[in-house]
């Protein structure tokens, strides 16, 4: 996988920014015989230790060649520009900018660019029955209230 970008580490988080999803092309992901520019994994940059995050761009006219599942992550796949087609278990299902698609770790899955222009997306993966705690139940409101440098409290 080519990779140029560094992440800033804080105490309690860790940033990268990868640039406009435009420019995903200057990154390639590698498997077997395969090469696919326009896919950046975020794991490594970021230390993840609950998900894999990756942000894919896909140019017009190609696809995933091969179908894939999982043995213990399901997947989410976030559409946020452009169209395509995503297959699952042998279902065509077109995909769009604000499409969402939740695929469990048995869904034979592959998707391709059948439109004119680039087809923008984010791909999350976590382990499938994993999730105990979410949102309201996990997240908690703390002191001191939010006071932004260079505004008045």
């Amino acid at each position: 996988m080519s990779n140029e970008l560094e992440a800033k580490k804080g105490t309690h988080y860790t940033l990268v920014d990868a640039g406009p999803f435009t420019e995903l092309g200057k990154y390639k992901f590698e498997v077997g015989p395969y090469q696919f520019p326009g896919k950046l994994f975020l794991n490594d940059l970021l230390g993840l230790t609950g998900m894999e995050v990756s942000f894919g761009k896909m140019f017009p006219g190609t696809g995933i060649p091969y179908s894939h599942k999982h043995v213990e992550n399901e997947e989410l796949y976030i559409f946020i520009k452009g169209q395509g087609q995503f297959l699952i278990d042998g279902e065509v299902i077109d995909v769009r900018e604000g499409t969402a698609i939740r695929v469990g770790t048995e869904g034979v899955r592959a998707w391709r660019n059948n439109s004119t222009e680039e087809l923008h997306y984010i791909v999350i993966q976590a382990k499938q029955g994993s999730l105990g705690q979410y949102t309201l139940k996990d997240g908690k409101i703390v002191e001191p209230k939010v006071t932004w440098p260079g505004e008045e409290a």
